[in-house]
């Protein structure tokens, strides 16, 4: 039991290491393409899905998941993981905007939802 519950904190830091890393890398890749506005926003939601989904899959691959297991597996961890990320990248976006009070509670959720959509 206990050694499951150690894989388990191992690989949910992991992850978290990983989609941390991702977000890095992601920021990096859009400054160095000069985007900005919509064009950012998009290509930030792609680089992170896509890392989210190779970190899942490698997730998926580490339980020997198959089929449709693993499909559903991956849908899941990456529907997690990217609603988890969500939240400050979108608080980020509502501070650039300047936005306050009710509006930006309404802008971050928003948010987040699209970015698990």
């Amino acid at each position: 039991m206990k050694n499951t519950l150690r894989l388990c904190s191992a690989l949910l830091a992991a992850l978290a290491l990983s989609s941390h890393a991702a977000d890095g890398a992601c920021q990096s890749a859009a400054t160095d393409k000069k985007l900005s506005g919509a064009a950012k926003t998009s290509f930030l939601k792609k680089c992170e899905s896509d890392a989210a989904a190779a970190a899942c899959e490698t997730q998926a691959a580490e339980k020997k998941l198959a089929g449709a297991a693993q499909t559903s597996f991956v849908q899941k961890c990456v529907t997690d993981t990217v609603t988890k990320n969500a939240g400050p990248a979108c608080e980020a976006q509502a501070a650039e905007k300047k936005l306050a009070g009710a509006a930006k509670t309404s802008f971050t959720k928003k948010c987040i939802a699209d970015a698990s959509a």
